[in-house]
This record gives structure tokens, C-alpha cells and sequence, in this order.
């Protein structure tokens, strides 16, 4: 570790969590020593919280003060895990249908936060303090698995408006101090290539972090170019957001000469997994409950796969308890080479988006396009469906909100990003139906 680096992880990132009223070091620290602990000490834990949890839920939050009312649950029964199964599964749907039931009447400081639009369905939600510095910690504590620390130099692959909207004066200070450098992921044009390329030679990070397709897109077009990116230095290339395939791992790790750490979660369902050295993808057991659950709602065992269901035990603000994620995963039961307690995922399937193609034949993240009809008003679910560079169709699902006015700026936006020849055709349908395979695809591209 560098002398600045040491600094920035040492002083001032901590000082910096400290003046937002966050717990984040100390939470990191006691994270530091429960990952080794033994499976049913951290059982015991996740009992603890996740019964001080319910009962503030119970007492405090609307929604669950008459969901617990209506079954007559008591939280104080809760005297094992398995006693979750007794409370209803939750649905983004149950949470837009009533966002401000959610809050706790004695919350402070709640931050309202989107979902990354992956899903189709978007969901606006809050999150409190707490839970902010439990997911920058967990963050944190699996970053510092692969040798590299707050303050070490990073490239950021992202396409998050929220990271891109908020580059205010003190954000452009604290990134530099923290030695990250943010470049936009939407657009994957020769010469947007070209610049990332030249930008990660330019700083040569120790890290770098993205969209798995993003990063192995690039590394896909330095090759191409024959220009070297294994000699820069690069500890670990650091993805999520989407499914990691073999095929981009292998990529990445050969041009990047570095190991690919896999990472599971959201803005919504927190800091769910992410992978360590030996392989494992290990759960952040301390703040999480993870459940594998079959299309009728009953719990699995570690190595059947079904919908992951997750119960953040940091949110009593604004509760996510047995929250669908939508995603089909795979527990594991046998433990990680690495000697961690951290129980494991085996598999996570799904949310995974596909890049488009401009009329001029520029390459884009798929998420350009989800990102405008995430947030409009009355849009209930969305897919978009690329047929020709000259043609896409997006499928709407809306309520009474969804205007003409939102239709006018799904088209004006497109195309802007695609060209203005492009005919954005919209069609308002009653429901959208998966693929064959059963999984949902929200961006589909036929274009080879």
C-alpha cells in the first residue's frame, strides 16, 4: 500500500464517512472479524438483528404495522431463521403502490434512490443512513480482499445518470482525492473505445470497476488494435450489474492480465455477494438474509435454484423484508477454500442487458435506452426491442399517469442517441411475456 493510499483509507475517507453521519469504519472493522466466524455464530447474528429488525418494522412502519396486524405475527416468536417464511413475500409492485407506507414515522434522513431499470420495472425507494454505511462498508471489505484499498487509483466503467447527473464541485474533489476516475458507458463507438483505451494507459489504475460487457468490450478492441493493457499494473477488474459469461472473464483477465472479482446486488436489494480470491461468492451474511424461493413461494435448499429472496437486516427506515429481487440464483452449501464463514452463492442468473447499435453503427449500452423510460411517469414495465438500425419498438405497460407528452420524449430522446432517421414505433400493451426460456430480457437487439 502507498503512503497515499494508506492516508486516503486511513484519515480521509473516514473522515470524509464521518461528516455525512455514517458508521461506515466501524461497521467495516467488526465486518473484518465476523467473516471469519464459524456458520452458526453468524446464524446467531442474522437472528438477532433480523428480530430487532421486525420489531422496529412492527412498530414503526405503516405497511408492516398492519401486515403483522392482519396475519397476527408477532416478532417476538421469532426464535429461529426459518421463522421468516412466516411474512409475505415483498413485491417492487407492493412497494409502488405505496412507497410512502414504507417509511418508519421516526426516520430521519431518508435519501431517495431508483433502481438501475434493469428489471423493466422501476421503483423508487428510500434509503436511511444506516444502510448506507452497511453497503459501503461491505463494499469496502471485499474490495480490500484483492489487495486494493480506498485511495488506490480506479477507472470507473459506468452508465448510472445518478453517478453522471451529480458531478457537482465537492464530488469532482472527493473523487480526485480518492484517485477515481469516471468514464461514461453508454457509448461504444470506435472512437469512445479509443479514449477509454487511452484513458486506463494514462492512469494506469490499480482497479478497475464496471459492466462486465463494458470492460470486456474494451479489452475485446485493444486486442483488436493490438495495443497492450498487461502491463499497467492492474490488480482486479471489479464487475456487476450484470451476468458475468465465461467468455468475458476469460477476456478480461487475459488482456488486463488481472482476476476478475465478480459482484452481486443493487440500489434496492444492497450488497448481496461478491467473489473473493479462492473463487467463492461469498454473502454479506451480516447484513443479509438470502433466500432461494420456487414459483410458489416455497424456500430451497442450497443447490435448487429458484427466485433470490432478500431481507436486509440495516433497514429499518424503509424495510426490505423477503424483497423479489427477480433474479433466479443458486445457493451453495460447501464452504470456500479462502477459510470465510460467509455462506456462498453458487449462481445468479440473469440481469443481463444487451448493447445496441446507432443508425451510424456506433455501439451503445443497452441501458442508454433504459434509462429514459425507467423514470417516466405511469411506465409499470418496458421492453425494448432493437429490430433494425433503422427500427425499435419499445412495449409499454402504463398506467394513468403516461401521457402523450411521455411518448414524445421516448422518441425525442432515442433519436438523439441513435440517430434521428431511427423510427422509435411505441406500443402500449397489456402485458409483457417472457422469453422462451422463462427468463425476462428488457433490451433485445437482433442485430448481429
Amino acid at each position: 500500500m502507498s503512503l497515499y493510499t494508506y492516508i486516503v483509507a486511513n484519515l480521509l475517507f473516514p473522515l470524509h464517512e464521518w461528516l455525512k453521519g455514517h458508521t461506515t469504519v466501524a461497521i467495516r472493522k467488526q465486518m473484518d472479524e465476523s467473516q471469519w466466524w464459524a456458520a452458526e455464530t453468524l446464524r446467531e447474528l442474522q437472528l438477532q438483528r433480523l428480530r430487532s429488525l421486525l420489531t422496529l418494522a412492527g412498530q414503526h412502519v405503516p405497511y408492516y404495522r398492519d401486515l403483522f396486524g392482519r396475519i397476527g405475527f408477532d416478532p417476538a416468536t421469532v426464535s429461529r431463521l426459518e421463522d421468516l417464511g412466516r411474512v409475505p413475500l415483498l413485491d417492487k409492485a407492493d412497494i409502488r403502490a405505496g412507497v410512502e407506507h414504507f417509511k418508519a414515522d421516526n426516520a430521519e434522513g431518508l435519501a431517495r434512490f431508483n433502481t438501475g431499470g434493469s428489471s423493466g420495472q422501476p421503483l423508487i425507494f428510500f434509503i436511511g443512513k444506516q444502510r448506507v454505511s452497511h453497503d459501503v462498508a461491505a463494499k469496502w471489505r471485499a474490495t480490500r480482499w484483492w489487495g486494493v484499498d480506498i485511495g488506490d487509483p480506479e477507472v470507473v466503467i459506468w452508465g448510472s445518470p445518478i453517478e453522471h447527473s451529480r458531478q457537482d464541485r465537492i464530488k469532482q474533489i472527493r473523487d480526485c482525492l480518492l484517485r477515481t476516475e469516471l468514464l461514461p458507458a453508454f457509448e461504444m463507438s470506435t472512437e469512445k473505445l479509443d479514449q477509454f483505451v487511452d484513458e486506463i494507459r494514462r492512469r494506469r489504475p490499480r482497479m478497475l470497476f464496471g459492466y462486465p460487457s463494458a470492460l470486456s468490450y474494451i479489452a475485446r478492441h485493444a486486442a483488436q488494435k493490438g495495443i497492450r493493457l498487461d502491463e499497467l499494473g492492474i490488480k482486479v477488474a471489479f464487475v456487476t450489474s450484470e451476468k458475468l459469461y465465461d467468455e468475458q472473464r476469460d477476456v478480461i483477465q487475459r488482456v488486463f492480465a488481472c482476476p476478475v472479482a465478480n459482484g452481486y446486488g443493487g440500489r434496492d436489494a444492497g450488497f448481496i455477494a461478491h467473489e473473493c480470491p479462492s473463487g467463492g461468492m461469498h454473502l454479506t451474511a451480516e447484513d443479509l438474509i438470502v433466500e432461494i424461493v420456487s414459483p410458489e413461494g416455497e424456500v430451497l435448499p442450497a443447490g435448487m435454484s429458484g427466485e433470490i429472496v432478500v431481507t436486509h437486516l440495516a433497514t429499518s427506515d424503509f424495510p426490505f423484508i423477503r424483497y423479489r429481487t427477480g433474479d433466479v440464483g443458486v445457493l451453495d452449501s460447501k464452504p470456500c477454500a479462502c477459510g470465510r464463514g460467509l455462506p456462498l452463492l453458487r449462481e445468479v442468473q440473469g440481469r443481463t442487458t444487451d448493447f445496441i447499435l446507432a443508425a451510424d453503427g456506433t455501439v451503445m449500452h443497452g441501458l442508454a435506452l433504459i434509462y429514459t423510460v425507467r423514470d417516466l411517469p405511469g411506465v409499470e414495465q418496458f421492453k425494448i426491442i432493437q429490430h433494425t438500425r433503422e427500427l425499435v419498438e419499445v412495449l409499454l405497460v402504463t398506467g394513468p399517469q403516461f401521457d402523450s407528452a411521455s411518448c414524445k420524449r421516448i422518441e425525442v430522446d432515442y433519436r438523439r442517441r441513435l440517430g434521428h432517421s431511427v423510427e422509435i414505433l411505441i406500443r402500449q400493451v397489456k402485458e409483457i411475456d417472457p422469453e422462451k426460456s422463462g427468463k425476462y430480457r428488457y433490451v433485445v437487439s437482433k442485430i448481429s
